[in-house]
């Protein structure tokens, strides 16, 4: 995980099975202070279904979904903002 700028943190989960990458996006999720941006990249074809259930029930917003194709792999990224809220305890 690194924060490319002040609001945005990227997480790369790529080669992750299901559950590790829902699990470890919704600790970095609660961690995080409301307004900031994760983006979240990953292998795991279920993220496609895991990732945005879990940010409609953290209640924040799904701002992009992208699907990169490469040699090897294909990629899920994903662009979440989190609420103007505190963070989870």
């Amino acid at each position: 995980m690194r924060d490319e700028d002040a609001d945005c943190v990227d997480l790369d989960l790529s080669g992750l099975k299901c559950p590790l990458p829902v699990l470890r996006t919704r600790k970095v999720l609660r961690s995080l202070a409301g307004g900031r941006t994760l983006v979240v990249t990953c292998t795991d074809p279920l993220a496609a279904l895991d990732i945005p259930n879990l940010v409609r029930e953290e209640g924040a917003r799904l701002d992009a979904v992208e699907r990169l194709e490469g040699p090897l792999e294909r990629r899920l990224r994903f662009r979440i903002t989190l609420s103007a809220r505190p963070p989870h305890s």
